[in-house]
């Protein structure tokens, strides 16, 4: 796996992804695993699933513990919705 030393966003919003939580949550948890210690990738959801804090953020925790730190931040224009991680350590 080829990790990211940047910042970065990934788009969840559309085709497969639409109606498929478990796919986003499973390219979510992979998104995360490529993020270089010190950087964050914006994963972007599809509007039908709702706030990511709802049904993403506990999933991550689960899996990363305080390895990173999340924030909701926003709706964006496209209708889905930005989760921001950071991986800490």
């Amino acid at each position: 796996m080829i990790a990211l030393g940047k910042n970065w966003s990934i788009a969840f919003e559309h085709d497969e992804y639409e109606n498929n939580l478990e796919l986003v949550i499973k390219d979510a948890i992979e998104a995360v695993k490529k993020t270089t210690i010190g950087f964050y990738v914006n994963v972007v959801t599809p509007a039908n699933f709702g706030n990511p804090d709802d049904y993403l953020t506990k999933e991550l925790i689960s899996i990363f513990g305080d390895e990173i730190k999340l924030k909701f931040i926003d709706q964006c224009g496209c209708g889905g919705y930005v989760l921001r991680v950071w991986k800490n350590n």
